[in-house]
């Protein structure tokens, strides 16, 4: 069965040691993870949502209900449901502003406590809901500094948006406004901008929004430059003060990347080393390398590589072609990745910050990316 369940390891290299594993496996450190909820919740002016999306494993959404995390994001009916399992009085923000009129219909059975909309036609769709219920406007800014923009398929134009919180008012609703600045934002004006321009919607539409919900995109480590989210948070806090003053609305994030990326690692293994010094590994870009289509790969401050009995390969790297393992010869990492002169067939990388967007992409083409879920203590 796919992500079957396995008892708690202390550490990547003695899973590996002990089982020898010929399909890809997914390390997570629950306590990396409370860490990292501990973090935002600490820091953040407001109410913390984790956005689902990001990974939906049933050990992630338990370990943050466990944590104190009281809402999540969700972006279908399905995540509602697991959110539900493991945590029945959640609040559930059903921020995915485009939804059939069947998942409206079951959304309502769930209690979802806030929508969000981008145009008339979709706040229409939703028709009557509960006193209290939120209604959050989506928006969006021509934007720079992530590395995809969010604003190509949601979110109207400012001038847009304050018809639209009139229309909210107007059918009983709690206005709120909602924006992404676009996932892995390092640029923290991003969020400044986006913030200045919530407070002119606010005020061409003369409606005090009860919440601004400043979205995701929150940069995870991937073995570059370390983000810096702290001093984001903090940016966000002080705009947020500065800008609405004595009208100040509720702040709401929703981290997804950020918040569960750290608690993973993927454990992959060497199939062939290629005559020409390529590597196949058993997973690549239709499991848990699936982003890494679109997005710059991890760099090598976490990779780690293991022969088969769990010793680390501590030999000088150079940079390798690396495909995975399905028959389609698109399955490739754009990049070349630096790995140790002496790697073989059989030894296991270890890729750290592999919790958002891995296992909740992998497909199973081919019949490959069906790994375990493990628990560990650490890396």
């Amino acid at each position: 069965m796919r992500h079957e369940r396995i008892d708690n390891w202390p550490t990547a290299a003695e899973y590996f040691k002990t089982t020898r594993p010929d399909d890809p496996v997914y390390f997570f450190s629950p306590r990396r993870l409370c860490a990292t909820h501990l973090f935002f919740s600490d820091i953040f002016p407001g109410t913390v949502t984790y956005a689902v999306k990001a990974n939906d494993h049933v050990d992630v959404l338990r370990t943050l209900a466990q944590a104190g995390m009281t809402a999540f994001d969700v972006a279908s009916v399905v995540e509602m449901a697991k959110v539900r399992s493991v945590s029945p009085n959640a609040q559930l923000h059903y921020h995915n502003p485009v939804r059939s009129r069947s998942e409206i219909a079951i959304a309502k059975t769930f209690g979802v406590r806030s929508w969000s909309i981008d145009c008339l036609a979709e706040l229409d769709k939703l028709g009557d809901l509960p006193p209290g219920s939120e209604i959050a406007v989506r928006f969006k800014l021509p934007m720079q500094g992530a590395a995809y923009d969010f604003g190509e398929k949601f979110g109207t134009t400012p001038e847009n948006a304050a018809s639209l919180l009139r229309a909210v008012v107007a059918r009983g609703f709690v206005p709120c406004l909602t924006f992404h600045p676009g996932t892995q934002c390092t640029d923290v004006e991003a969020w400044a901008r986006y913030i200045h321009e919530a407070a002119r919607i606010a005020e061409a539409a003369q409606v005090r929004i009860g919440r601004l919900n400043v979205g995701g995109g929150f940069a995870s480590d991937r073995g570059a430059e370390m983000p810096d989210l702290e001093k984001s948070i903090e940016h966000i806090a002080m705009t947020h003060t500065k800008v609405f003053a004595s009208t100040l609305p509720e702040l709401v994030c929703e981290p997804g990347r950020s918040m569960v990326a750290n608690s993973f690692a993927v454990g992959l293994c060497v199939k062939a080393i290629r005559p020409d010094g390529s590597l196949i590994l058993n997973d690549g870009i239709y499991g848990a390398l699936a982003e890494w289509r679109d997005m710059v790969a991890v760099g090598s401050r976490l990779i780690a590589v293991y022969s088969a009995d769990g010793t680390p390969k501590t030999s000088p790297s150079r940079p390798r072609v690396v495909f995975g393992p399905t028959c389609d010869s698109l399955d490739r990492v754009d990049q070349q990745i630096a790995l140790p002169n002496d790697i073989e067939e059989g030894d296991y990388i270890v890729i750290q910050g592999m919790g958002a967007y891995s296992l909740s992409l992998a497909c199973g083409f081919n019949g490959y990316g069906q790994g375990a879920v493990v628990k560990t203590e650490d890396f």
